[in-house]
C-alpha cells in the first residue's frame, strides 16, 4: 500500500447483512427482498462500494478539522494508523463524539487477533464539525449534506451506512505511512459497512463495538460473510465452495487449518456449509455473528494483511552495515501485548549469541570476546513464531527480518 493513502480493497463487492446477538438469534428469520439476495429486516448491510449515486458531503464546507493523535504506539511509517472521523456532530457534540470513537477503537483492540497486534497501529481523532447534528437516516434523505456525507439507505438497503470517500480521505489528510479511515456517524440507528476505503458505523448504536469489530474484518483482512444469506461469493480467505477433503487435495483456502480446535470454543476447524452453498471454517464467528471471534482461518487473514504493510521491526539502531566502537546493538522489535513478545536471535559470524550478553532486542558488543583489529558480522533476526500463522512461507518472507552490522575489534 502507498504511504498516505487509505486502506482499501480494490474488488467490488456485493451488499451482505450482518446479525446481532443482541436483538437477533443467530439462525436469521429473512424476509424481504433484496437485488443481491434475501436480507433480514433489521440487520445493517455491510461490505458494499458506494455507488455514483450515493449523497454526497456538503462542498461548500471547509475541509480542514482538529487532528489528535491518541495512541502512538511507533514510527507512523511503520505502523498502520487508524484515522476516526465524525460526521453529523455539531461544535456542542464533539465530546459524544470523541467518547464514541474511543469506545471504537477500544472495542476493536479488544478483540483477537488485534488485542496481541495493538502496538501494530496508531491511533488518530480527526474533530469534523458539522452544521447539522445527526445524518441522512430516511430514504427520501432530507437531513441537509454533512461534512463527509454520510447517509443510511445506501443502495436503496436501509441499514447500509454509506460516506462520501472523496470528502472522509480529505478530512483525514494525507497523513504518513498506512492508514484505515473509519467514519462514525452521529446516529443511534443499527448500521455500518467495510470492505471499502472507509469503514463505516453508527457511533451511537448499543453495538457499535461490536459492528466495528465485524466491519473491521471485511477492511483489514477481506474477509467475508459467513452468515446463510449472504450472496454466494467464495472470493475470501475464509470462504470456500469446496468441502473439506477437497480442500485438502488441492491445498488450498484453509487446508492447513482442518481439524485444529478453535481457542475460541466455536468448535474443531472444518468445512461448515451454509445454505448459500458455500463453507466456512467453524460453525460460528465474528463474520456470522456479532460479539462472536475470529475463527483461526480469519485471524491468520488479519495478521498476515498487518505484516503486508507493517515490517516486524523499526529501523535498528545504529544503522545496519560497519559501526564505530563497541556499541550496543538495537535491532527494535516491535512489541506485543500480552507474555508472548517476537523472537531476536543473534549470531556472531554465524555462531548463536546467547543471555546476557544479548537480552531481547539489544546486543552489548562490549561483552564480546573479540581480538584486537579482528572484524566480525554481528546478525539479529526478528521473527514472528505465533501459532496463529500456519503459512511458513509467508511468515519466512514478511513475518521474519534480519539486520547485520560490523563490528571490529
Amino acid at each position: 500500500m502507498p504511504a498516505g493513502t487509505p486502506g482499501r480493497l480494490v474488488r467490488t463487492t456485493a451488499l451482505l447483512v450482518l446479525v446481532s446477538t443482541a436483538v437477533l438469534p443467530a439462525v436469521l428469520d429473512l424476509v424481504g427482498p433484496s437485488p443481491f439476495g434475501v436480507i433480514g429486516a433489521d440487520a445493517p448491510v455491510d461490505r458494499a462500494v458506494p455507488p455514483p449515486a450515493a449523497l454526497h458531503a456538503d462542498q461548500r464546507l471547509p475541509v480542514a478539522a482538529p487532528t489528535f493523535d491518541v495512541r502512538s504506539t511507533g514510527d507512523p511509517t511503520n505502523r498502520i494508523t487508524l484515522v476516526l472521523l465524525g460526521d453529523g456532530y455539531t461544535a456542542d457534540q464533539q465530546e459524544l463524539f470523541r467518547q464514541q470513537a474511543d469506545k471504537a477503537w477500544h472495542s476493536l483492540m479488544d478483540i483477537e487477533p488485534f488485542r496481541t497486534y495493538q502496538g501494530f497501529f496508531n491511533i488518530r481523532r480527526v474533530e469534523v464539525v458539522s452544521p447539522v447534528s445527526g445524518i441522512a437516516e430516511t430514504e427520501s434523505r432530507r437531513t441537509p449534506a454533512t461534512p463527509l456525507g454520510m447517509h443510511f439507505w445506501c443502495e436503496g438497503t436501509a441499514r447500509l451506512l454509506c460516506a462520501d470517500e472523496a470528502a472522509t480521505a480529505r478530512y483525514a489528510g494525507e497523513g504518513t505511512g498506512p492508514q484505515y479511515l473509519i467514519a462514525l456517524a452521529n446516529s443511534t440507528e443499527y448500521g455500518g459497512a467495510g470492505g471499502t476505503g472507509v469503514t463505516t458505523l453508527a457511533g451511537g448504536s448499543p453495538d457499535a463495538g461490536r459492528i466495528i469489530q465485524h466491519e473491521i474484518g471485511h477492511t483489514v483482512g477481506d474477509l467475508g460473510d459467513e452468515y446463510d444469506s449472504a450472496p454466494d461469493d467464495a472470493d475470501y480467505p475464509n470462504l470456500s465452495t469446496l468441502n473439506s477433503d477437497d480442500m485438502r487435495k488441492k491445498q488450498t483456502k484453509w487446508w492447513r487449518w482442518l481439524g485444529a480446535v478453535s481457542p475460541d470454543g466455536s468448535g474443531t476447524i472444518g468445512a461448515y456449509r451454509g445454505a448459500n452453498g458455500l463453507y466456512r471454517p467453524t460453525p460460528d464467528s465474528v463474520m456470522r455473528t456479532l460479539g462472536s471471534s475470529y475463527n483461526l482461518p480469519s485471524r491468520e487473514a488479519i495478521i498476515e494483511e498487518i505484516y503486508r504493510k507493517v515490517r516486524p521491526t523499526d529501523a535498528p539502531s545504529p544503522p545496519p552495515g560497519e559501526v564505530a566502537g563497541r556499541p550496543t546493538l538495537d535491532v527494535r522489535p516491535l512489541s506485543l501485548s500480552g507474555s508472548r513478545q517476537l523472537e531476536v536471535e543473534w549470531k556472531v559470524d554465524g555462531v548463536p549469541v546467547v543471555p546476557p550478553t544479548a537480552a531481547g532486542g539489544r546486543l552489548d558488543t562490549a561483552q564480546l570476546v573479540l581480538a584486537p583489529g579482528r572484524t566480525a558480522t554481528v546478525t539479529a533476526t526478528v521473527r514472528d513464531n505465533t501459532d496463529w500463522v500456519r503459512d511458513e512461507a509467508f511468515r519466512d518472507r514478511y513475518m521474519t527480518r534480519s539486520v547485520s552490522w560490523t563490528v571490529t575489534g
